[in-house]
């Protein structure tokens, strides 16, 4: 596979990703129906298909053939979702009750259902995937190296440790900022520790997943 056909496998997901968010903070602002205010209810769908695509026909060029070492991922990622729910559920913190809302669709068994599906599917399946090969899989190596697929996955230098971690912490909120900078931290641990994108992919999904269910279980949506 050529250079530039390399760093699109790469890249494009996560850029895809971004500007789906980007157009649902532009509809907020252009009009006052619920369908505009709360563009994420249909653009969220939209973006996960649309992602899982591109994810699909690059999927051959993703290193994702190493062992997933699902005991450290499972480990690492109770540790996250700890890290994540300890202000609110043993600290004391206001709950976080405002958010992406399911429950707007309770009287409508299909669409809430089905809102409720396609939004594991981002959180579990698209976020994990397209995060992990651009966070760990791409960034983590460009910044050893421009021409990154010259090294080995995993490999460790600390510009590009801490330029991932203050990257990834960046990206979120300024109230998930701590939980964020110990996540970041931790995602790198695991693939210099693994060597495996693999086994990042994983502890990221089922990091995810313990989160959803907490979320669906307090209704806490600011968490989504």
């Amino acid at each position: 596979m050529s250079e530039r056909k390399q760093l699109t496998a790469y890249i494009s997901p996560m850029v895809l990703f971004v500007a789906f968010l980007g157009l649902i903070a532009l509809l907020h602002k252009i009009d006052n129906s619920f369908w505009l205010r709360s563009a994420e209810y249909w653009v969220y769908p939209l973006q996960t298909i649309l992602c899982g695509a591109l994810l699909i026909w690059f999927w051959r060029e993703y290193p994702l053939h190493q062992p997933a070492r699902v005991g450290l991922g499972i480990a690492t990622a109770i540790f996250i979702f700890v890290v994540w729910i300890s202000p609110q559920q043993f600290f004391g913190f206001p709950a976080r009750t405002n958010g992406f809302n399911p429950d707007v669709f309770a009287t409508q068994p299909a669409l809430y259902w089905s809102t409720i599906v396609f939004r594991f599917v981002r959180l579990v399946v698209v976020v994990p995937l397209i995060e992990e090969i651009f966070w760990r899989g791409f960034l983590l190596r460009y910044l050893i190296d421009e021409k990154f697929d010259r090294v080995r996955f995993g490999t460790f230098s600390w510009l590009s440790f801490w330029g991932v971690t203050v990257a990834f912490i960046l990206v979120h909120s300024p109230a998930d900022w701590p939980a964020a900078v110990v996540t970041g931290m931790l995602f790198n641990g695991v693939a210099y520790w693994t060597k495996s994108l693999s086994a990042c992919v994983l502890t990221h999904a089922i990091t995810n997943l313990l989160l959803g269910f907490w979320i669906m279980q307090t209704k806490q949506w600011g968490f989504w």
